[in-house]
């Protein structure tokens, strides 16, 4: 017997696809995974990103680690059992978000490789585009906004990542933002750039700037 019979759960499906949505929405329903440092810019051009996206007439959410932490793992720690977790859950809202047709974008330092490749092997391939916010450690700790690195090298903030806990890069990520050196504009350009070239952003832009989808693009 399987967990699903066991609990009684018979997952419904609706009357409207996910295709429907994106058809709504004006381009295709897509994850964009942003890993990196604390410090690497990734709650920042996730934001920026979505002010671009919502200017072309996009659909979006961004789903950020202090934001979620504020209430849906607000039950979580920092260890690295936790951390999974944390990264579960955020990988199941975008599943929600994404048959709802949304370009949702997460911002989390989502430090392993496997609760990563996790999150991924939930998604047909091209939903999910892991992006990497790269920046070198003594740049994020240069930029050290919220106080967390000096705190941990003083042994206040224990299992802080890229200090006492590690982070593993991605190896092969659909996309590197080199937040460390470019500007922020060139990331978002480049991001952009990235989506009409597989394909989210497929169809035109017309005069209004909005993102205009063919119906016989979605498929």
């Amino acid at each position: 017997m399987n967990d699903k019979t066991f609990r009684n759960l018979t997952p419904q499906k609706g009357l409207v696809h996910r295709q429907d949505r994106e058809l709504r929405h004006g381009h295709r329903a897509a994850v964009l995974w942003f890993t990196g440092l604390s410090g690497a810019g990734k709650s920042t051009l996730a934001h920026a990103l979505e002010q671009r996206l919502h200017h072309f007439g996009c659909s979006t959410y961004v789903l950020d680690g202090d934001n979620v932490r504020d209430g849906l793992c607000s039950d979580l720690g920092f260890n690295l059992d936790d951390r999974t977790e944390n990264i579960r859950r955020v990988g199941e809202a975008a599943r929600l978000f994404m048959d709802a047709g949304i370009l949702v974008i997460t911002a989390f330092i989502s430090p392993l490789r496997k609760d990563r490749e996790a999150v991924r092997s939930k998604f047909e391939e091209g939903d999910f585009m892991e992006i990497h916010c790269s920046a070198t450690l003594s740049v994020c700790e240069g930029r050290d906004v919220k106080g967390l690195y000096r705190r941990a090298r003083e042994g206040k903030v224990s299992e802080f990542t890229g200090i006492s806990s590690p982070y593993e890069a991605p190896e092969a990520p659909e996309y590197v933002a080199d937040t460390g050196s470019l500007s922020l504009e060139a990331c978002v350009d480049g991001i952009v750039s990235m989506l009409w070239a597989r394909g989210i952003l497929k169809g035109r832009l017309a005069d209004d700037g909005l993102c205009k989808l063919d119906p016989d693009s979605i498929g």
